[in-house]
């Protein structure tokens, strides 16, 4: 197997040298991708600086055409039903995302949107959501997500003093206010079945409930909340080399609020998920539990690649070399790249199986394992944070539920 897509120097990294043949040999079997990720528009008109896609290891973006073409909407679409087909996929989920999706305009996602549904009918159903910082959110934009049934999610960092922080504009305007527009819009009367949640990356800096409480007033049915990008050799802000748990305490005093108040309203996607995985069921989530990741992204060129968060690892760690003109969405699955995150437990390191929380934390989001040398094959380096956090979740539905609370060696990071 050749190793697709890996930046020169990287093939001796974990997965690089993984025997995708052996394993299939030994009776593995890839989960088809169900979840597609389009890239309809590269750039963005707002400048987080914490942003993976601008700001971190990766800068392809700059090589990158502004807009996906219609052409490359139609190969991209031909894939989708071919893959769905060839896999016997009754339904498939795709994404409309950037940079900043709205900026591909009105009429290219009513083509993006018409063209993809064609493409599947009449035999494969295609769910459709958009990820927006919500600046653009406008009823033109909104009336046509509400013909399409498109479900809305919008990035907010909670309120405005902690929002404005990092998602600012690139001349340093906070974009708070605009994206309050968007979302009073959102949330009003006639597109409230539209909304699909929030999402929030996590600053230290800001206080954690006053957070939560900022995006709960939006009456959300999900949010998230993300652990800010970074690895081993480039660690995530505010995350020293030691034992210390600043950003599971973080996450603690948002899920005991939660839990005692709005637990049965809102669903927090971390946190339901930990609890499913608590409880033997599969994760539903790439950034805890084993469950196969089955995701492809399309860039705007028509290049085929994996999760674009790796892009925070190295140049190059998202690539397959593959491309929707000419290659199936079925030869992704067969990279060592993708395997790896397809075979459970034994992607994980010696010190993630000593563990006796691994199967719940999975190891944590893949980028967030990279260290130069050994590759994707570490712990995350959130390590000793999601041990406490899935710790005091199982304690906490210990004392509620009569759960066994969870006697472990420490995590090793």
């Amino acid at each position: 197997m050749g190793v697709h897509g890996d930046e020169p120097g990287k093939a001796t990294e974990w997965p690089g040298a993984l025997d995708v043949r052996s394993l299939l040999e030994g009776g593995w079997r890839p989960t088809p991708i169900r979840d597609f990720i389009l890239k309809v528009h590269s750039r963005c008109n707002l400048a987080c600086d914490y942003c993976y896609m601008y700001e971190m290891a990766d800068q392809g973006w700059r090589r990158q055409p502004r807009r996906m073409s219609r052409q490359v909407l139609e190969w991209t679409a031909q894939r989708i039903g071919e893959h769905a087909r060839a896999n016997r996929l009754s339904d498939v989920q795709v994404v409309l995302h950037g940079g900043e999706p709205l900026l591909a305009g009105v009429d290219h996602l009513r083509y993006a949107i018409e063209t993809i549904l064609g493409a599947g009918e009449p035999d494969v159903g295609v769910g459709f959501s958009v990820q927006t910082n919500g600046v653009l959110l406008d009823e033109l934009y909104l009336d046509l997500f509400a013909e399409y049934g498109v479900s809305v999610g919008v990035s907010v960092d909670g309120d405005e003093e902690g929002h404005d922080l990092h998602r600012r504009r690139a001349d340093g305007r906070g974009s708070y206010r605009d994206v309050l527009g968007g979302l009073e819009r959102l949330v009003g009367p006639r597109y409230r079945h539209l909304f699909g949640g929030l999402l929030s990356t996590i600053e230290l800096r800001n206080d954690p409930v006053v957070t939560y409480e900022s995006l709960l007033a939006f009456a959300p049915p999900e949010m998230d909340f993300l652990l800010p990008h970074g690895n081993w050799d480039t660690p995530p802000p505010g995350r020293p080399p030691d034992e210390s748990t600043p950003y599971g305490d973080w996450l603690i005093a948002i899920f005991d609020r939660w839990y005692a108040g709005e637990a049965d309203v809102v669903r927090i996607r971390l946190f339901s998920e930990i609890i499913r995985l608590l409880f033997g069921r599969m994760s539903a989530s790439e950034a805890v539990g084993l469950s196969p990741v089955a995701v492809a992204v399309v860039e705007t060129n028509g290049e085929i690649e994996q999760v674009d968060s790796l892009k925070s690892a190295y140049e190059g760690a998202a690539g397959t070399r593959l491309h929707v003109s000419r290659d199936p969405f079925d030869t992704v699955l067969s990279l060592p790249s993708v395997a790896a995150r397809q075979i459970g437990r034994r992607a994980l390191s010696d010190q993630c199986l000593a563990c006796a929380a691994h199967e719940v934390c999975g190891g944590g989001l893949y980028p967030h394992r990279y260290r130069s040398g050994t590759g994707f094959r570490n712990p995350s380096v959130f390590c000793h944070d999601l041990y406490k956090l899935i710790s005091h979740i199982r304690d906490v539905l210990g004392r509620d539920l009569g759960l066994m609370a969870i006697e472990s060696p420490a995590p090793v990071g």
